[in-house]
């Protein structure tokens, strides 16, 4: 065996050490680390939407090739330091970032389907990185984390509905005619308000109308009674196993039961 050949696996070795430390470690280079990919996501999202609202220029398709490049860069690398490789492929969050990476390289081929790139977002919500540097330095996120995470699903729900009725509806629906009209007729959809100038009026258009107001407004109302409730802490009763009480509780209101709810300080 050559130098050269006896040197590969101890390349590849020390990439994966310094992956797995600038991902998972917890010195300051590590944490600039992670928070530049947090920054990274949030502009991502922020470009997806605003760019399907707009009119596709060349400049947006160099802006998703770039967008691409980091993703299949940060996939490689994630890939690299996971303890089972197949398994990470067939992590949902894996699969969101191949679709991703796919309508970003590929739009010629799938045209409006690359609107469906809000769903990056979900990512963005499930990433590891971002709940932990948020518990850690942020006391503010650990009282409202319920509230948050039902705050960003909600906003993920109505942008991926949107979608979906943007892509089913541009071409066909002489109403529908950018991605805001499509989130105008969402939004008014899910809150029943139905002002009725936009409305679907094809088979596939209908069956989708049909679908959001079955599903979709009993989640939109739930998610929307998720972020305006009482917040509330986390904490099993020892007695009837009630996870859910006030921050302040002293009680169980369920079965009276003593509770010591741990807490940081003076709640607000």
């Amino acid at each position: 065996m050559s130098d050269q050949e006896a040197k590969e696996p101890e390349a590849k070795a020390g990439l994966r050490a310094t992956l797995l430390r600038l991902y998972y470690g917890d010195t300051p280079t590590s944490q600039r680390f992670r928070y530049g990919l947090i920054a990274f996501d949030i502009v991502t999202v922020l470009f997806f939407v605003v760019s399907s609202m707009v009119e596709q220029g060349a400049w947006i398709l160099w802006i998703d090739f770039a967008i691409a490049l980091v993703l299949i860069v940060d996939f490689a690398a994630r890939a690299m330091i996971a303890n089972r490789t197949w398994r990470f492929f067939f992590r949902f969050g894996s699969i969101v970032d191949l679709v991703v990476i796919v309508s970003l390289l590929l739009p010629a081929f799938i045209d409006n389907l690359a609107f469906l790139r809000v769903v990056r977002l979900l990512r963005l919500l499930r990433s590891y990185h971002l709940l932990r540097e948020l518990r850690q330095e942020s006391r503010w996120f650990r009282r409202n984390e319920d509230v948050v995470q039902s705050t960003l699903n909600l906003v993920l729900f109505v942008f991926t509905v949107t979608a979906v009725v943007y892509v089913l509806e541009d071409h066909q629906n002489p109403n529908i005619n950018n991605y805001f009209d499509a989130l105008y007729f969402t939004v008014a959809t899910l809150t029943t308000t139905g002002f009725g100038d936009i409305t679907l009026t094809d088979t596939l258009g209908r069956a989708l109308a049909v679908l959001i107001m079955i599903f979709g407004v009993g989640l939109f109302l739930r998610l929307v009674h998720t972020i305006f409730r009482p917040p509330k802490v986390a904490f099993p009763c020892p007695e009837c196993g009630l996870k859910r009480h006030d921050p302040d509780a002293v009680h169980c209101k369920h079965c009276g039961a003593l509770l010591n709810i741990p807490t940081e300080g003076e709640w607000h």
